[in-house]
């Protein structure tokens, strides 16, 4: 990764590491980094990354952390950076925006995963960002515990995972709407090693073509993908109200009974569609058969912002007020080498 210096960093870090320099002024500071709220830490090892490549000298850095997917409390500090300010000054912006997208989107997702209670959460949210952020992204789902990613970028800064997808709409209606036309072909053309899983609210009957799918691919089909819009009543639904619509737990139950009833009881059932936290908890509390749920705009509703401050200055205490020194003997001394980072205590 490479820097440009100052191109990305609030223009006032910028022109302070100028004044710096020019000035001759090299004060020993310890800035402390926080956040106002509990959640699952991530981005640490970018933001040491960035520290590495980017400050002037980051030898001269004594550096301590926490590490990726650890829990932290309101106020606790997750990195300590001690050391001539003008040496760091121009990363600040850099350091807390990643701490900050990183974090938000784990925390979102450790919320979503616990409301799941075991079943495989997907993460299906790269269609709703710039496309450039998902190798970060997809990260930060690991560490907050997704079962899979939607897109090899998002693999891109893990190990041994693969994309996991479905059967899209788009193909669907390229062959004219017909879903088992869609599957067959995915079936034909996919390598085994793929999850045959078919996505069946295409005519609105999810029952009718979950079974068809189930009666075309037989033991191949691993899985169907609900994805009713919200809406929209599926045509096996009888009950009444907003609460009929969309994915809802009448739908999940009656496709079902319908694959457990003609045999089909491997056949595993994926809900989608405007899923959050809260909506999980209560299809978890009704008891709905659901085996696995794929989220996407709601992992980016999560906000966790992070702040740095000097509080320390040659040695002494110096804050602005409301701000302190806050030690916490969690944080790790970090020495980045000149290929590697590594943590030492």
């Amino acid at each position: 990764m490479q820097i440009r210096s100052g191109w990305y960093s609030d223009k006032y870090f910028v022109r302070s590491r100028i004044i710096l320099q020019r000035d001759r002024h090299h004060p020993n500071v310890v800035m402390q980094v926080f956040c106002k709220k509990k959640a699952i830490l991530c981005g640490v090892k970018e933001v040491l990354h960035i520290l590495k490549i980017g400050a002037s000298s980051s030898k001269q850095l004594k550096i301590y952390s926490l590490n990726d997917g650890d829990e932290i409390s309101p106020w606790e500090s997750v990195l300590h950076i001690a050391g001539d300010y003008s040496l760091f000054a121009h990363l600040e912006t850099l350091y807390l925006g990643i701490l900050s997208r990183r974090t938000s989107l784990a925390t979102a997702v450790r919320r979503v995963v616990e409301a799941a209670q075991g079943r495989p959460v997907l993460f299906f949210a790269a269609r709703f960002d710039h496309f450039l952020v998902q190798p970060g992204d997809g990260f930060a789902a690991h560490i907050g515990g997704v079962a899979g990613v939607s897109t090899d970028a998002n693999t891109a800064w893990l190990k041994k995972h693969d994309a996991f997808g479905t059967i899209p709409h788009g193909l669907i209606a390229a062959y004219g709407g017909d879903t088992v036309r869609a599957s067959l072909a995915f079936d034909r053309y996919m390598p085994e090693s793929i999850k045959r899983i078919a996505l069946v609210d295409f005519d609105n009957d999810c029952v009718g073509t979950s079974l068809a799918v189930a009666r075309a691919l037989g033991k191949k089909l691993w899985g169907v993908r609900l994805d009713t819009a919200r809406e929209i009543k599926d045509v096996s639904v009888k009950g009444k109200g907003s609460q009929s619509h969309g994915v809802c737990p009448e739908l999940v139950r009656n496709v079902r009974r319908a694959l457990d009833q003609a045999g089909f009881r491997w056949v595993k059932i994926i809900v989608s569609g405007g899923f959050n936290a809260e909506r999980i908890r209560d299809f978890v509390r009704k008891h709905v058969p659901f085996d696995a749920v794929g989220v996407g705009s709601a992992f980016f509703h999560e906000r966790v912002e992070f702040t740095a401050d000097i509080v320390k200055v040659d040695g002494r205490p110096c804050a602005k007020v409301g701000r302190a020194y806050r030690p916490n003997r969690k944080l790790e001394r970090i020495r980045l080498g000149q290929n590697h980072v590594t943590r030492i205590s």
